[in-house]
């Protein structure tokens, strides 16, 4: 994977946490909308950490675009009300982190960019901590 598809990759996921985040935060399941909220504050940093790496390795990307998958999912939780929307944001948000997770693992060990790769295994951790936070919650 080039620098450019993970600065893609990275950056349509961050993206999409964000507005799922957004739509979640008002969730009257304290620990969803905690959650969401956490995830506005952690996927904000990430993009800022990815960006600063990009320009230190030289590596200019174009501003992240959401994949079909990620605007199709976007769409069916915005359809969705009170519990339903809360467990299909939780089911979702486990599907997502678990490639986040695949992602930064993957370009902190085989990745080219030297700051890139450093921000990767950054991040690892912290898509972890996620992962563990979504399995805590009762759904």
């Amino acid at each position: 994977m080039t620098g450019k598809q993970f600065i893609a990759k990275a950056g349509a996921s961050d993206l999409w946490e964000r507005k799922e985040a957004a739509i979640m935060t008002t969730s009257t399941n304290g620990d969803v909308a905690a959650f969401a909220k956490q995830m506005t504050v952690d996927h904000t940093k990430s993009t800022d950490m990815v960006k600063a790496a990009a320009k230190a390795d030289g590596i200019k990307a174009a501003p992240p675009m959401m994949s079909a998958k990620q605007k199709s999912d976007l769409a069916a939780l915005a359809a969705s009300k009170g519990a339903a929307r809360d467990s299909l944001y939780v089911t979702q948000q486990k599907a997502a982190h678990a490639d986040a997770l695949t992602l930064m693992q993957g370009y902190s060990n085989d990745g080219r960019a030297k700051h890139l790769k450093e921000t990767a295994g950054k991040i690892a951790p912290v898509v972890q901590s996620h992962i563990d936070m979504l399995n805590k919650m009762a759904m």
